[in-house]
């Protein structure tokens, strides 16, 4: 697979806002965050209200990243499921087709087996609407025929832009 950067439209977005607006209701869970590896921030639904989002996404993707070194030291490729148990909140983080991390915190009302059944299908679709998004990336640059507004932009005309 090539490491295409991904460019996501408002179609895609609403996709993955409904499966993860679903899974909040579905898992009966406070929240979802879905960050990509590089620690951005992608989609949230639920309660969110007074979390760093921001500090979430980065530190999820670095645990993801520092938990794939250690998979590899044991001779794992990753280790694709985390789960962390607190006092009041839980955290049950996946990693979605190798790219995206999927973040659900849940707390007493719900149950870790009830969050892992409903995260599966989440999953599932989550997946098949980034490898839509990653087929698109690189349809388009094979064809060199990018929708992004800034495909025609330059590095001249930013150059120019900046030396006035």
């Amino acid at each position: 697979m090539m490491d295409t950067q991904l460019v996501m439209y408002e179609e895609d977005f609403k996709k993955i806002l409904a499966v993860i607006q679903r899974l909040v209701r579905d898992a009966n869970a406070k929240g979802i965050f879905v960050v990509d590896k590089n620690g951005q921030l992608i989609a949230e639904a639920g309660e969110v209200r007074g979390i760093d989002t921001t500090s979430l996404a980065s530190l999820t993707a670095g645990s993801i990243a520092a938990t794939g070194g250690l998979a590899k030291i044991i001779g794992e490729d990753d280790f694709p499921v985390h789960f962390h148990q607190g006092a009041r909140d839980n955290l049950h983080i996946t990693l979605v087709g190798g790219r995206i991390i999927l973040v659900v915190v849940f707390d007493d009302r719900s149950s870790l087996g009830l969050v892992r059944l409903r995260v599966k299908k989440a999953g599932t679709e989550m997946g098949k609407i980034f490898e839509d998004i990653q087929k698109k990336a690189e349809s388009e640059a094979a064809t060199g025929t990018s929708t992004s507004p800034f495909a025609e932009i330059t590095d001249d005309d930013i150059d120019n832009l900046f030396s006035e």
